[in-house]
C-alpha cells in the first residue's frame, strides 16, 4: 500500500515544469512592449521605426547571446538562483523606460538591460529545466514551456495596447516591470535547480541512471559555454540547426511580432484590434507547441521541421493581401500562423540533445538559439528601414517567406549519429536520416 501511495503522488518534476510555466508565462510581457511602442514613441519623440527597431535588434541580440552563458550559469549556480536575479534586472530596466527621454537610453534600457536580463528567461531556461526534470515526457514538457515564452509575449499584447492608447505608453512599462517581480517569490518557493537535490531521479529516469554533475566543478560557466561551442563548431548538424533557427527568429518575433501592429495601422486596423489579432496567435501557439512537443516525442525531428519551415513559407506569401482584405482571411492566417509560430523549438532542442548529450545538449542549444536572435535582429531592424523607404512591409513579408523555404531544404540535410546522453562529445557524426 505505502508503494502504490508513493506512485499516486506527483513527481516534483511536474511541480518544477508549472513553476517553470508560471514563471516564462509572468515574465513574457515585456517582449511584448516592442512592438507596442513603435507608433506611441514616434508620437512623441519623433523617432523613426527604424530607430525602434535598432533598439529591438540590441535586445533581440542580447537575449540569444545571453542564452549558452546563462545556461552554463544555471549548471554553475542553480536554476533558481539565476532566474530570481534575471527577473529583477528585467523589473528595474522596464521601471526605468518610463523616465526615459532620448533615443540612447531606449537602447540602453530596453536594449541592453532587458535584453541581457531576458537572455536567462529564454527557451534555453526552458531546455534546462526539460533536459534536467524528465526523461519521459521531455519534448511534451519543452513544447509546455516554448508556449508559454511566446504566448505570453502575445495574450498580453491587448492589454499593452489598451494602456498605451489611454492612459499611456509609460504605464506599458510599469505593467511589465511588476509582473517579473511579481513572479519572484514563486521561483523561491517552489523551483529547484536539480532532482537530486531533494533526493529524486529525473522524471521517467531508470534505476541505473547517473546524476549529472556537468558545470559543478571548478570550470566556470564561461568556460563551460565556450567549450560547448568549441565541441559544435566543426558539426554540420548544429550549422543547419543555426542557420534554420536564424529563419525561424526572422519570421517570427523579428517580423511579425514587432511589425505587425503597425503593418496594420497602416490599412486602417486600430492598435487595439492589431493587438487582439496577435493575441490569436498566442493562443493558438499553445496548441501548436504543445503539440509539436508530443510529436517531437515520437516521430522524426527533422521531418517536423522540414514541415514547419515549408508551411510558414507559404503562409507569409498571403500576410499582405491577408491585412489588405482583412476579415475572415487575416483571421484564418493569424490561427495557422499562430499552430506554428514557435513549434520549431521542441523539435530543434531534441537533436541537439541528440547530437551533443543531455548535459551539453541545452549549453549548444544556446548557441543555437543565437542565430534565432541573429535573424530577429535582422528583421526588427531591416523591416523597419525598409517600410521608410518603400512605405509598406511587402517586400519584408515576400522576403521572410523565401528564407522560410530555404529553410525547410536545408533540415532536411541534417544528419547526425546520437551521443549518449551522459557522455561528452567531441564530434559528431553524421548518418543518414531514417
Amino acid at each position: 500500500m505505502a508503494h502504490r501511495a508513493s506512485r499516486a503522488r506527483i513527481h516534483y518534476a511536474w511541480v518544477v515544469a508549472a513553476t517553470a510555466f508560471v514563471t516564462l508565462l509572468g515574465a513574457a510581457g515585456f517582449r511584448s512592449t516592442p512592438s507596442v511602442l513603435i507608433d506611441p514613441l514616434r508620437d512623441e519623440f519623433g523617432w523613426s521605426r527604424a530607430t525602434v527597431g535598432f533598439a529591438v535588434s540590441i535586445n533581440v541580440l542580447l537575449f540569444g547571446f545571453i542564452g549558452p552563458f546563462a545556461a552554463a550559469l544555471q549548471q554553475r549556480f542553480g536554476l533558481r538562483r539565476v532566474t530570481m536575479s534575471a527577473l529583477a534586472v528585467i523589473a528595474v530596466g522596464a521601471l526605468l523606460t518610463t523616465q526615459m527621454t532620448q533615443s540612447w537610453h531606449l537602447f540602453l534600457l530596453w536594449g541592453v538591460v532587458v535584453g541581457a536580463g531576458s537572455g536567462c528567461m529564454a527557451t534555453v531556461f526552458a531546455s534546462t529545466v526539460a533536459t534536467r526534470w524528465f526523461v519521459t515526457n521531455r519534448g511534451l514538457v519543452t513544447g509546455a514551456l516554448t508556449a508559454a515564452t511566446a504566448s505570453g509575449q502575445l495574450v498580453f499584447l491587448p492589454l499593452l495596447t489598451r494602456l498605451a492608447d489611454g492612459p499611456g505608453w509609460r504605464w506599458v512599462g510599469v505593467t511589465t516591470g511588476l509582473g517579473a517581480l511579481a513572479v519572484i517569490p514563486i521561483v523561491a518557493i517552489f523551483l529547484r535547480d536539480r532532482p537530486e537535490d531533494i533526493g529524486l531521479r529525473a522524471y521517467g529516469a531508470g534505476p541505473d541512471e547517473v546524476p549529472s554533475t556537468f558545470g559543478a566543478g571548478g570550470r566556470g560557466p564561461i568556460a563551460n559555454a565556450f567549450d560547448a561551442l568549441r565541441q559544435a563548431w566543426t558539426s554540420g548538424a548544429f550549422w543547419l540547426l543555426w542557420g534554420s533557427f536564424m529563419v525561424c527568429g526572422l519570421s517570427t518575433t523579428g517580423l511579425v511580432q514587432t511589425h505587425f501592429i503597425s503593418a496594420a495601422h497602416d490599412n486602417g486596423i486600430s492598435h487595439t484590434t492589431a493587438g487582439g489579432y496577435l493575441a490569436i496567435i498566442g493562443v493558438f501557439d499553445v496548441i501548436g507547441t504543445v503539440g509539436s512537443g508530443w510529436l517531437t516525442d515520437r516521430f522524426d525531428p527533422r521531418k517536423l521541421l522540414l514541415a514547419y519551415y515549408l508551411l510558414r513559407g507559404l503562409s507569409l506569401f498571403f500576410l499582405d493581401p491577408a491585412l489588405t482584405t482583412q476579415g475572415g482571411s487575416l483571421t484564418g492566417f493569424m490561427v495557422f500562423y499562430g499552430l506554428d509560430w514557435v513549434a520549431t523549438v521542441p523539435p530543434t532542442i531534441a537533436i541537439c540533445i541528440h547530437a551533443f548529450g543531455r548535459d551539453r545538449g541545452p549549453l549548444v542549444y544556446g548557441w543555437v538559439f543565437a542565430g534565432h536572435q541573429v535573424g530577429g535582429a535582422l528583421a526588427a531592424w531591416g523591416a523597419g528601414a525598409l517600410h521608410d523607404i518603400t512605405g509598406g512591409y511587402r517586400i519584408s513579408f515576400v522576403i521572410a517567406g523565401a528564407c522560410c523555404l530555404v529553410a525547410a531544404a536545408g533540415v532536411m540535410r541534417i544528419r547526425f549519429d546520437p551521443v549518449p546522453e551522459r557522455e561528452p562529445v567531441d564530434e559528431v557524426q553524421f548518418a543518414p536520416m531514417s
